[in-house]
């Protein structure tokens, strides 16, 4: 089954200081954890995608208004203390094996090298309605 697997960071450094204020030697220790992460989802099969996503500056809200004209709202977005970072989509034999990632790609290194254990949502990916709909 597919997995959605979401990555959250955090506007405000709630949880951890903001990726802006990171060295260049820890965010680069970052992007290769998730490299490295990659390269293991596909040596085990279970790579289906995976993207980084651009920040809250570059974040569009877009609704239909009465007449079907888009009604864009612009990032970033102050009532908002976390972000959607990246996502992955697996392919896994079992939910478990689906948590059993999100647990390890939590533990991306943050500042210092320390884990940042930061929330990774996971989502089953639907190819069809349930059954009983």
């Amino acid at each position: 089954m597919k997995y959605m697997l979401l990555m959250q960071f955090s506007v405000a450094g709630a949880d951890f200081p903001s990726i802006d204020t990171w060295s260049p030697a820890e965010i680069q220790a970052h992007i290769a954890f998730m490299g490295e992460v990659n390269g293991k989802l596909t040596a085990s099969g279970e790579w289906v995608d995976g993207q980084g996503l651009g920040g809250p500056q570059q974040v569009r809200i877009v609704r239909a208004g009465d007449d079907g004209t888009p009604l864009v709202t612009e990032g970033p977005f102050a009532e908002t203390k976390e972000f959607l970072a990246g996502f992955w989509i697996v392919d896994c034999d079992s939910p478990q094996r689906a948590v059993e990632l999100a647990a390890y790609i939590s533990t991306a290194p943050g500042p210092g090298g320390r884990p940042l254990n930061m929330p990774i949502e996971v989502h089953p990916v639907m190819s069809a309605p349930p059954e009983e709909v």
